[in-house]
C-alpha cells in the first residue's frame, strides 16, 4: 500500500487520524502504516473479544473440539494473556534486554481456576489491559520496536515482535471461538 493510500486511511479513520497531537502522523511520515495496520488489528480483535464475554452461558460452555477448552475458558485465558503480554512491553521499555519467562497456560487455568473466576472480572482486566497495550503501540511500535529482550523458550525477541504476537494471539483464539459457535 502506498503513501497515498496511506493517507486516505488516516482521512478515513478518526481514531488513525488523531495519533499524535492531533495530527495523523502518517502525513508527517512519524509512523510506518504497519503501525497503523496493527493498531487496528489491536482495536477489531478487542471488539470482538469483549462481544464474547456477552454471551449466553451455553455458548459460553461451547468448545471448537473435544477435549479443548470452553469458549468462556478461552476468554479467560485471553485475559491472562494481555497481562503476560503488557507485563513484558512494560518491561522490554524499562529495563535493559530483560529475560522474561513462558506462560504455561495449562498451570494458569487450573492455578488460577477458571471454571470459578468470575467472567466480568476477566472481561474488565482484558479491556483495561488491552487498551493500554494499544497506547503503547503508538508511542513505541515504531519508536523503539528495535529494543530487544530474552524469552525463556523462545530465545531474542523485540517489542515489535511482542505487540505483533499480541494481535496474532488474540486472532488464533477468536478463530477457535467462532469454530466452537459454528460461524
Amino acid at each position: 500500500m502506498g503513501v497515498s493510500r496511506a493517507r486516505q486511511l488516516c482521512a478515513d479513520d478518526s481514531r488513525a487520524r488523531v495519533l499524535r497531537a492531533g495530527t495523523c502522523a502518517l502525513d508527517c511520515g512519524q509512523r510506518d502504516l504497519r503501525d497503523v495496520e496493527l493498531i487496528r488489528e489491536l482495536e477489531r480483535t478487542r471488539d470482538e473479544t469483549l462481544k464474547g464475554f456477552s454471551l449466553e452461558p451455553r455458548d459460553l460452555a461451547r468448545t471448537y473440539a473435544p477435549g479443548k477448552w470452553s469458549v468462556s475458558y478461552i476468554l479467560h485465558h485471553l485475559s491472562d494473556s494481555e497481562t503476560v503480554f503488557f507485563d513484558r512491553i512494560r518491561r522490554v521499555l524499562s529495563d535493559p534486554r530483560p529475560v522474561v519467562w513462558v506462560m504455561d497456560q495449562d498451570a494458569w487455568a487450573k492455578g488460577l481456576d477458571y471454571s470459578r473466576v468470575p467472567l466480568d472480572l476477566s472481561r474488565q482486566v482484558y479491556e483495561s489491559v488491552r487498551n493500554a497495550i494499544i497506547y503503547y503501540a503508538g508511542v513505541h511500535y515504531e519508536r523503539n520496536g528495535h529494543l530487544e529482550f530474552v524469552h525463556s523458550v523462545d530465545g531474542v525477541r523485540t517489542l515489535r515482535d511482542e505487540f505483533d504476537k499480541t494481535a496474532t494471539h488474540n486472532e488464533h483464539h477468536l478463530s477457535q471461538i467462532r469454530l466452537a459457535l459454528g460461524r
